[in-house]
């Protein structure tokens, strides 16, 4: 425990849904849903205009357009997300060479190395609040709540006290004052199966908690868990900031709307995923060894498979190939409701080059069955990640051996149609040739709505168009720029 408040923590409020009501004038001030759109679709962050309706991240959609029917339910757009965040993370190195990125929109600032001229209380507060001013104006009006405090869980907690746009500085010598009267959820680890073994034995606050003696916590939770719980509900924390936190994998995984149950569409589907990972593993400069597949069947068992490599690759093909394999050991007769590709343990080199292909000699590593009491798929991505054109040019078979022309055909067609059928996903940017820049209002039965406007604009004009229109295009990723001075959305009441 540290003796100053010195570890801050900052959390941008509601973050992807901010970043699209900067960017989108007419949502500026109205319920917003960010996450999968389509019926199988998972909440990723709604505004805090939707969540007065009740509306929650991890919620499916289905559920969240029924307590919200008019709010705009949009896709997501990752890449503006991202150059947002890089904005901020930016500038809060110029704070601090000490920062511990946890999310986009979260970290951890160590500001002994901020080079205050004192460490107080109000010293650290006026830093505070300079920083959630210059964070609004480098994001063009994205807030912020800060929570400082002298720990990583004091300033944590701190940071959720007052949002949206809080400030919280907690006093050395008051952190177990502050966290004696509240739940027991908001100690690190301590989630729903635990939340439950705690409350049978009549533990509900942090107060009981700390009631309770460790090697009861020992018998209740495990060794590891429940030493970590009894000296977290004295607020004993010595956790450092961690500067660098490297990657651990690169992931897309899809959501269907029906069941998908042919062997063919499903590789092919795959073959488009293991495409999107080669291309964000080499605009990472970074190639990885060990290839995952994911899939999520008809009665909601989660299953992943996976194979290592005996040096890294950020091949397409290599992927691809592998992908299809693994997926293989899956029984998907009964039918596949998501898919999913991603390659972990990264590197920043690759050898392949100097070794020859590693498509051969892998060294199988089968995953285990996994179904995982919570796993929301709240990435932005999830569901609408599937239109990268793929050259993946596998030359896996089936298991029922060599298919005749014309089911290829087939299944190249269905992938098609169901890509195809993303292609204009809600919320994201696209160029008319002689409208300008907008953004998908909504598209189906071939048509397109498109509302003409940016950030830089006031709330623009909608029109429809055939969804094959040449003069309609998607927005080049990468072009997201954030107004000067800040054309701010409104800011919700807390």
């Amino acid at each position: 425990m540290r003796a100053d408040p010195t570890i801050l923590h900052i959390d941008l409020d509601a973050f992807y849904a901010a970043v699209e009501q900067r960017d989108k004038p007419s949502l500026r001030g109205k319920p917003v849903v960010v996450g999968g759109v389509g019926g199988r679709g998972v909440v990723a962050t709604a505004s805090y205009e939707a969540r007065r309706f009740g509306v929650r991240s991890a919620m499916s959609t289905a559920e969240a357009r029924s307590r919200c029917p008019h709010a705009a339910f949009l896709s997501g757009r990752f890449d503006a997300y991202r150059e947002t965040s890089v904005a901020v993370m930016s500038l809060l190195r110029e704070t601090s060479p000490l920062v511990e990125p946890l999310s986009l929109d979260e970290a951890y600032v160590d500001l002994t190395a901020a080079r205050l001229e004192e460490v107080t209380v109000e010293a650290v507060t006026r830093l505070a609040r300079s920083l959630k001013e210059d964070v609004y104006e480098v994001t063009g009006g994205i807030r912020g709540s800060v929570g400082v405090g002298t720990s990583k869980l004091v300033a944590k907690i701190a940071s959720d006290l007052r949002k949206p746009d809080g400030l919280v500085v907690v006093p050395p010598g008051t952190e177990q004052e502050m966290l004696r009267p509240m739940s027991v959820t908001v100690i690190p680890g301590v989630g729903p199966a635990t939340t439950e073994r705690l409350r049978r034995v009549g533990v509900s606050t942090v107060a009981d908690l700390e009631a309770v003696s460790e090697d009861e916590l020992v018998r209740l939770v495990g060794q590891a868990h429940g030493k970590a719980l009894y000296r977290l509900a004295r607020a004993d924390d010595d956790r450092a900031v961690v500067a660098e936190r490297e990657a651990k994998s690169i992931s897309v995984e899809d959501t269907y709307e029906t069941d998908l149950v042919e062997r063919r569409l499903l590789e092919g589907l795959l073959d488009r995923q293991a495409a999107k990972v080669a291309e964000r593993l080499r605009a990472a400069r970074m190639s990885g060894r060990t290839v995952t597949v994911k899939v999520r069947l008809h009665d909601f068992s989660t299953h992943s498979r996976s194979v290592t490599l005996p040096s890294p690759t950020d091949r397409e093909r290599v992927v691809a190939r592998l992908a299809r394999t693994l997926l293989g050991e899956v029984d998907t007769s009964g039918g596949v409701r998501l898919l999913g590709v991603g390659v972990s343990g990264l590197a920043d080199w690759i050898q392949e080059e100097l070794f020859g292909h590693p498509d051969a000699g892998a060294d199988p590593d089968p995953g285990q069955d996994s179904n995982p009491d919570s796993d929301p798929d709240v990435d932005p991505d999830s569901g609408q990640d599937s239109d990268a054109d793929s050259d993946a040019d596998s030359d896996q078979g089936s298991d029922s051996g060599e298919a005749a022309p014309g089911d290829e055909v087939l299944a190249d067609e269905a992938v098609e149609r169901i890509t195809r059928g993303r292609r204009w996903a809600p919320g994201m940017d696209v160029v008319h040739a002689e409208r300008g820049p907008g953004w998908v209002w909504g598209s189906g039965l071939g048509r397109v709505t498109v509302r003409f406007e940016t950030a830089e604009t006031r709330p623009g004009p909608i029109a429809t168009f055939r969804a094959d229109d040449p003069q309609l295009t998607p927005q080049p990723r990468g072009r997201y720029p954030v107004p000067p001075g800040g054309a701010a959305p409104a800011q919700p009441d807390p």
